[in-house]
């Protein structure tokens, strides 16, 4: 897959998961590759491979000789994926207290810096952006690469969901001064704390995607049907 191929078919993936995530493709919505193509602008080949991107990370399910579906994707099941992943970058944050090098505690303070601009801006596409990347610099200063690992695969899955909980514009704020927590433990060398505030700040953002998603399946209020029926 050429790079441009690759930027096009990883766009299409993430505005598509946008759209599951957020409710506008119902659980169960068959996703015809013409009807996404026609919508999005594009050919269907990059439609086509953002469809088995989805698949693997869970919110689309293919068959072979039929048009892929929306996942049904329970509470239950949520809540188990949130879970998991809080544990795991918990992990990933105490160890990163107990063996961060200098130089890794100095990018982890840039990054936060970074992040404090971005919020004091309101550039919420840039702050998504950091959050990524100051999480990406704890688990790496973990140094455990099995753990990255795991962690990792499990983000993926998670990826739309933590990316739309900053649709919530006062969400910026509120995790940018859950990141002020962990990084002080960790720059503290404490790792039983920088432990339980990655926990925290993973179960915050749980509930803020949550709210998103008990939002995405209210049924339109009588104003919106009468607008849909315009439309």
């Amino acid at each position: 897959m050429t790079d441009a191929r690759g930027r096009m078919s990883n766009n299409i993936c993430q505005r598509i998961a946008d759209d599951i995530v957020l409710g506008h493709f119902a659980p169960g919505t068959r996703l015809e590759e013409a009807m996404l193509a026609d919508r999005l602008g594009v050919s269907r080949t990059p439609v086509r491979e953002a469809l088995r991107q989805l698949s693997t990370l869970g919110l689309v399910e293919c068959r072979p000789n039929r048009s892929a579906t929306v996942a049904r994707i329970t509470e239950e099941r949520f809540a188990h994926l949130f879970e998991a992943i809080g544990d795991l970058e918990a992990a990933c944050a105490r160890y990163a207290a107990m063996r961060m090098s200098e130089a890794e505690r100095a990018r982890l303070c840039d990054v936060h810096a970074q992040g404090l601009a971005a919020m004091q801006t309101r550039d919420v596409a840039r702050y998504q952006a950091i959050n990524s990347e100051l999480h990406n610099v704890i688990l790496e200063g973990s140094h455990n690469p099995e753990l990255i690992g795991m962690t990792q695969n499990l983000q993926k899955r998670a990826t739309a969901y933590r990316r739309n909980q900053f649709m919530q514009i006062a969400r910026v704020a509120a995790s940018h001064e859950e990141h002020c927590g962990i990084v002080e433990a960790i720059l503290a060398y404490d790792a039983a704390s920088a432990y339980r505030q990655m926990r925290a700040h993973v179960d915050r953002a749980q509930d803020a995607v949550s709210l998103l998603r008990s939002r995405g399946r209210e049924p339109a209020a009588p104003q919106d049907e009468a607008n849909a029926a315009k439309a």
